[in-house]
């Protein structure tokens, strides 16, 4: 890791954080790790910024010159650890964009496909950011309801629908707005569809067709999954649990809601991907570099 200090023009320059996104679009992958780096930094900047606003009033040796030293601390540290391994953020964001890229290299879809089969994305590929923005009031009611956080509820539909490119459709076409892969069971009395899942048995992955609970709109879809969660004794270890994903993973596992041994894991990692995504939406120098306007205000997998 290098120990070469960076100047602090690096954290407010916006002309070169357009310079990166300009490498985004061109698609070069040297542009898209330095994009991804800075993202990173940025990230884990205002990461201790606010455990730093977190303390409990001013310390005996703290001064308006002393936060600014500490400020300027924090940015290097920040800027370090992005370019050594960091968080794995930026590794993260480097395999996005470049899947990003490669599927706006194919063919796009035809114009007769229906946009219904995707939540906050277009036709043409996946809108993470947008299929965030899109659950988050719809995750905000059913999180105070559940008694756990938003972001993880926005993770587990991203998880159950690869970011909403492939929630459970009809045979032509329909989407069942099925957001959290709850199957059609026996006293399922409603619609169906029926879509391929991969379960796992022995730890081994294999693909099956099984039966989905179809719904008319988004809204429907969160109602059912509270309902879900509350009404079943199986899973009632899942609420309540806060912030605490690992805690509200486990749970839903030894439920049966999920088979794939590694859900936990697999939730935990897209929270963390759920919320980089809110930051980058929330903060204006985020925004440039994902690309955004800055005037902005299974149950079995």
């Amino acid at each position: 890791m290098s120990s070469q200090p960076v100047g602090p023009s690096y954290y407010a320059d916006f002309s070169g954080l357009e310079g990166l996104k300009g490498g985004l679009k061109a698609d070069d992958p040297q542009a898209i790790r330095a994009a991804a780096q800075q993202f990173e930094s940025l990230f884990t900047n205002m990461m201790l910024k606010s455990m730093r606003e977190a303390k409990l009033g001013q310390g005996l040796g703290d001064s308006q010159e002393s936060d600014l030293y500490q400020d300027m601390y924090d940015q290097q540290v920040s800027l370090q650890m992005a370019q050594g391994k960091g968080i794995g953020l930026a590794d993260m964001l480097v395999q996005q964009l470049t899947r990003n890229s490669a599927a706006k290299a194919a063919a796009p879809p035809p114009a007769s496909a229906p946009a219904q089969n995707t939540v906050g994305s277009n036709a043409a590929g996946a809108d993470a950011i947008g299929f965030v923005k899109k659950l988050e009031p719809y995750a905000e009611q059913a999180a105070s309801q559940l008694g756990v956080s938003s972001d993880t509820l926005i993770a587990q539909a991203a998880l159950e629908t690869g970011w909403g490119q492939h929630i459970p459709a009809s045979g032509n076409g329909a989407t069942s707005f099925n957001l959290f892969g709850i199957k059609a069971g026996s006293g399922w009395n409603g619609e169906a569809v029926d879509a391929r899942t991969t379960e796992y048995s022995a730890g081994a992955a294999h693909s099956v067709s099984q039966p989905f609970r179809a719904y008319g709109s988004v809204q429907q879809s969160v109602d059912d999954y509270v309902s879900l969660l509350r009404g079943s004794s199986r899973y009632q270890q899942a609420l309540g649990t806060g912030a605490n994903v690992s805690a509200f993973a486990g749970a839903l596992s030894r439920g049966g809601y999920a088979t794939d041994p590694a859900y936990v894991q697999k939730l935990q990692a897209t929270v963390a991907s759920v919320r980089a995504l809110r930051a980058a939406a929330a903060a204006p120098s985020l925004k440039i570099l994902a690309g955004l306007p800055t005037n902005a205000g299974g149950e079995s997998s």
